[in-house]
């Protein structure tokens, strides 16, 4: 099915109309078996990481922008691994430590109280003496804890990894840049950090300086050292 058709069935779909919902489902069951592959191996049928796949794919049915100006693979395929991600996590399959459990518990109630207190959405510094954790350990928790779809989150000057990191690309391609996560893990530290800061908290370049504690110069050259390092490590 060409492009152009997928949009109709997408938009038909967050319309209200189920069949073009089911059949958006059928024409794209190639790509959630796609990804779902990715997962054999970790205890879970076949059948029931399909079914989470199309559980992930109707969530990006019903989340896709029209006016993102992205391909709706790009959007989805995070969506439908991420769906499956959840449940492995939740399951047991992946494993995510106790500790970092119970801390993004904390620091989610953190946010919560300070959006209340605030009327906003408190910024890394006040997050960091709100429960005394470090810039670093905050940034660590979310990229452990959250879906991959941050691909797409933008900046404070406008940049989403999506786009620096090939994101844009054929679904195959596309399916290996889900390893994203990983990869950031392989930096060096203060790349990693400014790496996390900017496209994870989506700081701009004069913030992130200011937390890790280096002129913004210096912060350029970490970001364009560690988005080079992501660009070789997702080489397909």
């Amino acid at each position: 099915m060409s492009g152009q058709a997928t949009l109709e069935l997408i938009r038909a779909a967050q319309s209200g109309d189920h069949e073009a919902c089911d059949q958006a489902v059928r024409e794209n069951s190639g790509l959630i078996w796609s990804i779902v592959r990715r997962f054999y191996g970790r205890g879970v049928d076949p059948e029931d990481l399909y079914q989470l796949g199309c559980l992930g794919f109707l969530k990006a049915v019903r989340g896709f922008d029209f006016s993102y100006g992205t391909c709706f693979s790009t959007y989805a395929v995070p969506k439908i691994t991420g769906e499956i991600r959840r449940f492995l996590r939740d399951d047991g399959s992946i494993k995510v430590s106790r500790t970092i459990q119970e801390q993004a518990k904390n620091l989610y109630s953190a946010r919560e109280r300070m959006r209340q207190v605030l009327g906003r959405e408190p910024v890394l510094s006040e997050l960091a003496e709100e429960t005394g954790l470090s810039a670093e350990e905050i940034a660590q928790i979310d990229l452990a804890t959250e879906a991959p779809d941050s691909l797409q989150r933008e900046t404070g000057d406008g940049l989403a990894l999506e786009g620096l990191v090939g994101t844009d690309a054929p679904e195959e391609q596309l399916l290996e840049q889900i390893a994203l996560r990983e990869a950031i893990d392989r930096l060096p530290p203060k790349e990693r950090m400014t790496i996390l800061l900017r496209y994870f908290k989506g700081l701009t370049q004069e913030q992130t300086a200011r937390i890790v504690g280096v002129s913004q110069v210096q912060i350029s050259r970490l970001e364009r050292k560690g988005l080079q390092r992501l660009r070789e490590y997702l080489e397909p």
